[in-house]
Formats: structure tokens, C-alpha cells, sequence
């Protein structure tokens, strides 16, 4: 037998979770398989289970001056019918899953969940988004870069409840973002890369780089993102074998049933080396 609450509001979450331990469940796309058992048997969560998915203060959706807020209970499909969300993320978004999982499956939970995988993660950590993170005293913000601590682990402390995100909204003139898998529905990454970068005439003003699913956590360099800001794109060619290994240094992925380390290590560096390409003008 699972032991489940429905609160009202936040408000009465947060007090819940004051007083009580429990597994917070918004979409449960990935808490059902995590804690999946014999065909036909109940879940076993260990703790209560309490529900947040309804809760219209994590479902809201506003987009600011400079900043987009998202509460941590929208789904994929939400944030796919918001005309005020950036076509990255929203290609991003758009290659998750299949339209089913799509249709109950949370930005918040993606989060939480703290794979190495995740689909929004290169993403949020490309923007500098931060998470607000609430309990029954008040709320802090949090990098989500910081609040993910390992592979399924967050730096969420007893009592505490991640219930939005802060984007901020940065816009960039190069884009790239491919999500490598067995197909294009219903799979799990064996690696992604992200790409962002804003250039002007032959001038690399912000350039943002993130790898999934190669390391515990997303792989991103500010000190090599600095190095290349600044740069003329004519420059970029020559400079590919620096920048392939400083990221080589930082890519540390494993072998699993889905894909082997050599494939995700040499796959990962190409897709650096053509996103590189198309900043340097040779991939247009």
C-alpha cells in the first residue's frame, strides 16, 4: 500500500513537507519506472507520495523583460504551446519522448531526476537558468548547474521543494543542438551537445557549449567559452584542435547497454567540431 496527498495549494505542500518526508510527484514519467515493480504490482516508493502536479502555482508560465519564469509542474506540452518560449528550447523540448510522455512529463521532474540525460539540462545550463527552490519559510534561488550535485542527486534539502525556474532570455544568432539515440521517439540520449553562440560581423561576442550524457553531469567549460568570446570566426579554424582538447579533458562518459565510451567520446568531439565549423563559416 502507497500512503498519497493531494494538497490544496503550495502552501499547504510546503507545510506537508515540513513536517513529513515524501517523493514529490508531478508527471511520475520517471518516477514509475524508477520505482517499478512485478507486472501488476504497486509501485514501492518507500515514503509518502505527494502529488504536485496539479498545483496551478507550479503550472504557471510568465515571460518577463529579460527573464522567462517556469513553474517546475509544466509539462513538455505546456511549454510547446507557449508562444513566448525561445525556438531552441523549444526544439529541444520537441525531440523529447513521444507526444504521450510529452503530454505528462515535467520540466521539474526532468530536473530532479538529475540524470545525466536529461533533455533540458544542456539547455538550462547553456542559459545560466537558476531554480527556485521553496520550503515553508520562504524561497532561494539556486544555478541549476549547482543544484544538480551527481547522477541523481540535487542539492534539495529536507523540507524543501523546487517550484520554478528563472531563463534568462539571451538571444544568440547560431544555434545547434543534436540529440543522439537509438530512434527519434521514446529513447534515452546515448549524448547530446548544445551550441549557442552570438556573432557579430566576424566577431564571436557570447559562445555557450554543453554536453550530455558524457560525464555525472552536463559538461560545460566557461573558461574555454571565455577564451573563444572575443575571437574573429576566421580565427576558429586553427583553433579547433586547442579547443577539442580541453573539452577531451572533460568528457569522462561510461558504457552502458545503450552505447559503448569509445562511441560517445569520438561522437561528442565531431559534434564540437561541427558546431566550430559553422561558427568559422566553413559548415554554411
Amino acid at each position: 500500500m502507497v500512503n498519497v496527498y493531494r494538497p490544496a495549494s503550495l502552501v499547504e505542500a510546503l507545510g506537508f513537507l515540513r513536517q513529513n518526508r515524501a517523493v514529490p510527484l508531478a508527471g511520475g514519467t520517471d518516477l514509475m519506472v524508477q520505482h517499478r515493480r512485478s507486472s501488476g504490482c504497486t509501485p514501492s516508493f518507500g515514503l509518502p507520495v505527494l502529488f504536485i502536479g496539479h498545483l496551478d502555482e507550479l503550472k504557471a508560465m510568465h515571460a518577463e523583460k529579460q527573464t522567462l519564469r517556469i513553474g517546475a509542474a509544466c509539462t513538455y506540452s505546456d511549454l510547446l504551446r507557449w508562444s513566448e518560449l525561445p525556438d531552441e528550447f523549444r526544439t529541444v523540448i520537441s525531440q523529447i519522448a513521444s507526444p504521450a510522455i510529452r503530454n505528462r512529463g515535467t520540466v521539474g521532474g526532468n530536473v530532479c531526476n538529475a540524470s545525466p540525460a536529461g533533455d533540458t539540462l544542456p539547455y538550462l545550463y547553456a542559459l545560466n537558468a537558476q531554480a527556485v527552490v521553496s520550503n515553508a519559510e520562504g524561497n532561494r534561488l539556486v544555478p541549476v548547474s549547482t543544484l544538480i550535485t551527481g547522477p541523481g542527486q540535487t542539492a534539495l534539502e529536507q523540507g524543501e521543494l523546487l517550484t520554478g525556474f528563472l531563463v534568462p532570455r539571451t538571444r544568440f544568432s547560431t544555434f545547434f543542438y543534436k540529440k543522439v539515440g537509438s530512434r527519434r521517439a521514446n529513447s534515452c540520449s546515448k549524448l547530446s551537445f548544445l551550441g549557442l553562440a552570438r556573432v557579430k560581423g566576424n566577431e564571436l561576442r557570447d559562445v555557450r557549449i554543453c554536453f550530455g550524457a558524457v560525464a555525472p553531469r552536463v559538461v560545460r567549460s566557461p573558461e574555454t567559452e571565455a577564451w573563444l568570446s572575443g575571437r574573429k570566426t576566421q580565427e576558429i579554424d586553427e583553433m579547433v584542435p586547442q579547443i577539442r582538447a580541453a573539452y577531451a579533458r572533460l568528457i569522462r562518459p561510461i558504457e552502458d547497454q545503450r552505447c559503448t565510451l569509445r562511441y560517445r567520446n569520438e561522437i561528442s568531439l565531431r559534434l564540437l567540431e561541427y558546431f566550430l565549423g559553422t561558427l568559422a563559416g566553413s559548415k554554411r
